[in-house]
């Protein structure tokens, strides 16, 4: 078993960046050499100090100069801005880096990442949901791991592993909560507010992926990543609401054969088995009680209600980039829903014509995607 894990960071004070942190604090051989946060630089001080990394960056330059400041004590290099947060992608020393920065911010420093020849574990889906096309095909090129730290699609890894050809998928079973409003009709949904969109039944997430699982647009968005991840087509991806939360997705053999991951609502399991993969380690206070689950559900998504998931499998199909569409568009509409300047409902029809709208471009470049992305945000404010 290998003795040392480094890693690099791109998120250290969010959801998943503070739960990794956790699983190196009960894993001294998990080494971090670099951390970047957007602008929370109380916690990442704190952080900095805890793991002496050789560099932190911040993305908002003013509390980088105050962060340089609070650190100038010790040895540690503090950075800012997209510069620094490549910078910490390709920090020396690290094998691993963390994915965990929020939005599209995360694809230039993945692409980096990549071609400075790290393995990426990946909690930024919309690095794949935007540039899967480039992604994929420069860490086949650089011989780098794409290591899945969502539930979902560390659940689809896990089940396949032991699978020798990829041909013997049928089908891949990706599970999803529901959200807070499940079983809940459009006409009953008009005054949602963000408090009561962010009450997760089962997670505990930032505030924008809680807002998109309430959606299913976050599983939108992860339907598009598998597709990615598992070089499948996106109908043989089938989204089941599995209110549980116990089984986080499944893979459908040729021979209709069934394999699932099970686990608690716990997303520190993903996170270590991306940094360790392929070796497992043992993890405190994360055992899956099944006498407190005496029956386990399934159903099939409402897309009537909850539209945006079909968007989702449309902007798979149709390709180029009506998946950046689809993401950035959301990303607008939830920061104006958080805002209260729209409503929640007006979050999917945003989306939807901002898609209806978009010009076709087929095998899109880098540019192409951020003047996408540009062109979504700008309509949806509009």
């Amino acid at each position: 078993m290998k003795n040392e894990h480094n890693i690099s960071i791109l998120g250290s004070t969010g959801s998943i960046g503070t739960q990794t942190i956790e699983i190196a604090r009960e894993n001294p051989e998990i080494k971090i050499k670099a951390l970047a946060a957007h602008r929370n630089i109380k916690l990442l001080e704190e952080q900095a100090r805890e793991f002496k990394p050789q560099t932190v960056s911040v993305t908002d330059e003013n509390a980088a100069k105050e962060l340089k400041i609070k650190l100038a004590d010790t040895d540690i290099k503090v950075i800012s801005g997209e510069d620094g947060l490549i910078d910490i992608a390709t920090a020396d020393g690290a094998d691993t880096v963390v994915t965990a920065v929020v939005g599209i911010a995360g694809l230039k420093p993945t692409i980096e990442a990549i071609n400075a020849g790290k393995n990426i574990a990946l909690a930024n889906k919309e690095t794949l949901v935007t540039g899967g096309h480039i992604v994929t095909k420069l860490a086949k090129e650089k011989s780098v791991a794409l290591l899945p730290v969502d539930s979902e699609h560390s659940a689809i890894f896990q089940s396949l592993q032991g699978c020798r050809d990829r041909k013997e998928i049928k089908k891949i079973l990706l599970t999803a909560s529901g959200g807070p409003f499940y079983g809940k009709k459009r006409e009953e949904l008009k005054n949602v507010t963000p408090s009561d969109a962010l009450k997760h039944p089962n997670w505990d997430m930032g505030a924008k992926v809680t807002i998109d699982s309430s959606t299913l647009v976050n599983k939108g968005l992860e339907v598009m990543e598998a597709r990615w991840l598992f070089d499948v087509d996106i109908d043989d991806i089938e989204v089941l609401v599995h209110r549980q939360s116990v089984v986080h997705s499944m893979v459908e053999f040729c021979d209709n054969g069934i394999i699932a991951q099970l686990g608690t609502p716990d997303m520190r399991l993903p996170i270590q088995y991306a940094i360790t993969y392929p070796y497992r380690k043992p993890m405190k206070n994360n055992v899956l009680d099944f006498t407190k689950y005496p029956s386990l559900t399934f159903d099939k998504p409402d897309t009537e209600t909850f539209f945006a998931l079909e968007l989702a499998f449309r902007a798979g199909r149709e390709g180029g980039i009506l998946p950046t569409v689809f993401n950035s568009a959301d990303e607008a509409a939830v920061e104006l829903f958080l805002k209260g300047e729209i409503g929640y409902l007006d979050i999917a029809d945003r989306i939807k014509a901002a898609m209806d709208n978009a010009p076709t471009v087929e095998n899109p470049s880098l540019d192409d995607i951020f003047a996408a992305d540009k062109y979504a945000r700008e309509f949806v404010k509009k």
